[in-house]
């Protein structure tokens, strides 16, 4: 549950306006069409029930954008809750960088991690940057923060979020209408009020209509903009996290909906319809800069990409070949996650696997969160974090859950990259691996077919890590292939892998 506020506030932050000047008035036509964002942010949400309601605003939406759904962290990365849930939307990195895990955003790490109105009033203080929050804590807690032009706070838990959802309606009405903010943050929190009170029944049902109507008023008022016609608008919306279904609640763990959550963007540059499995919470932020042409400074450590843009895992070209559960029973018989087809140029070597052990782990496996966290809930897999669509699993802790399933020993191989002689490459991956016994995970190089050179050994633990390892290039080399080899593994544990690039 989201922390009790005793006192509504309402404060303007002004120090913008001389600055914002700078910038063309509200009646004054671009030569250009001039880029303008709105980010609405809908608390406790599930998109299923998104799909049984009336809801003509957000499925309009999705028909004409982008919906990209996925699943969240748990404990001990972080709770299902509203403050990390914020927090990851806002920043556009995940907990174990700013620091919130529960309600009580101990361990904020806001300073270093911005959210991003803050971030573009950093980059140009001329932006026109206004938030409106009707959960009080998402300004006194600073996840949107004081450098904001135009902060609107009401109190919810006070005054009721169905009376604060209306004002916050009306306020950012007024504002996109008459005003001219450059980015915005809307907070609507009435759905999750909701869902912990009555469940996600018919309740939950007419208040996400409600909130859709919100909605719709909203974007009522960005198209009767008199400037609309030379406006490029981006519209997102997120939520936080899920609720768990019939009863309500979040804030655990286990494949539920509780973890589901969505971005939704619809703007210039992105394809009407698309469903990325690639899309992740950290990417409101990117997506945003995308959208305005800022330059997402390296050093601001991201863990966010633009909805827009795919990756470039060969991986994820799996993901419409994927198979429906064989000896995982407790994995429902709808959810198609698996398969030990390797992508084009890669391969998977089980030469040294045994013939027993559960069939979808046997030796390296493609896997997407939603199929691997259902395997075994609770033991971290939810928490490689970094990890996008499809990606790479060596799971000897799930191949031992049935008779045969010992002697772990697979090596993930992948095709044969052009290298510089006397050069160097850089191998960078994502790495989730946990450490049990005395299995171990070896990255290793080849080149011109010789002999394996070891690059790195993983014998502790290495928990959504983006690694970086340098590889000098032998005189006479002119290709190298890349191996993740994974074994003196006996029920112990597992190592996924994701998203490798050599460069």
């Amino acid at each position: 549950m989201r922390v009790r506020l005793q006192a509504r506030t309402f404060s303007l932050a002004l120090s913008g306006v001389v600055a914002a000047a700078v910038l063309s008035s509200p009646f004054t036509a671009a030569a250009a069409p001039v880029k303008k964002v709105l980010v609405v942010g809908m608390d406790g949400l599930n998109w299923a029930k998104v799909v049984s309601a009336n809801a003509p605003n957000l499925d309009a939406l999705a028909a004409g954008g982008s919906l990209g759904e996925s699943l969240l962290y748990c404990p001990s990365v972080a709770a299902s809750s509203s403050g990390p849930g914020w927090s990851t939307i806002a920043t556009g990195v995940w907990p174990d960088k700013h620091g919130v895990k529960d309600n009580s955003f101990a361990g904020k790490q806001y300073a270093t991690y911005p959210d991003f109105l803050t971030r573009l009033e950093r980059v140009n203080p001329a932006y026109r940057t206004y938030s409106a929050v009707d959960w009080a804590v998402l300004h006194s807690q600073g996840t949107f923060s004081s450098s904001i032009d135009t902060r609107v706070t009401y109190d919810g838990d006070r005054d009721g979020y169905v009376v604060s959802d209306e004002k916050i309606t009306a306020d950012t009405v007024r504002n996109l209408r008459d005003g001219n903010p450059d980015a915005s943050f809307v907070y609507l929190g009435n759905t999750d009020v909701v869902a912990h009170a009555s469940g996600t029944g018919a309740p939950y049902a007419a208040a996400i209509e409600k909130q859709d109507a919100q909605l719709g008023q909203l974007l009522g008022a960005v198209k009767a903009r008199p400037t609309y016609a030379n406006e490029d608008w981006l519209v997102v919306v997120a939520t936080d996290h899920g609720h768990n279904n019939p009863g309500g609640g979040h804030g655990g763990c286990g494949v539920s909906d509780e973890r589901r959550t969505f971005v939704l963007a619809k703007g210039s540059g992105i394809a009407a319809g698309a469903r990325p499995v690639d899309t992740r919470l950290a990417d409101v932020s990117a997506t945003v800069f995308n959208h305005l042409g800022v330059a997402a400074d390296p050093a601001w450590k991201l863990d966010s990409k633009p909805v827009s843009v795919r990756s470039r895992d060969a991986f994820d070209s799996l993901y419409g070949s994927l198979s429906a559960r064989v000896d995982e029973t407790g994995i429902p018989a709808t959810v198609k996650g698996w398969t030990h087809t390797a992508p084009a140029g890669w391969s998977v070597d089980r030469s040294r696997m045994p013939s027993g052990g559960v069939t979808e782990w046997r030796g390296w496996s493609f896997t997407t969160d939603e199929f691997w966290t259902r395997a075994q809930a609770s033991q971290e897999r939810e928490n490689a974090m970094r990890t996008r669509g499809v990606f790479a699993v060596a799971d000897s802790d799930e191949f031992a859950d049935k008779t045969g399933g010992t002697s772990f020993d697979s090596t993930l191989v992948s095709p044969a990259y052009p290298v510089t002689a006397g050069g160097g490459v850089t191998l960078n991956y994502v790495t989730h691996y946990l450490q049990e016994g005395s299995q171990t995970g070896d990255v290793s190089v080849s080149f011109n077919g010789g002999a394996d050179q070891l690059v790195k050994r993983y014998s502790a633990d290495a928990r959504a890590k983006a690694e970086s390892l340098p590889v000098t290039v032998p005189a006479g080399a002119t290709s190298m292939v890349v191996k993740f080899r994974y074994h003196n593994a006996n029920n112990n544990w597992y190592w996924a892998i994701d998203d490798l690039r050599v460069g």
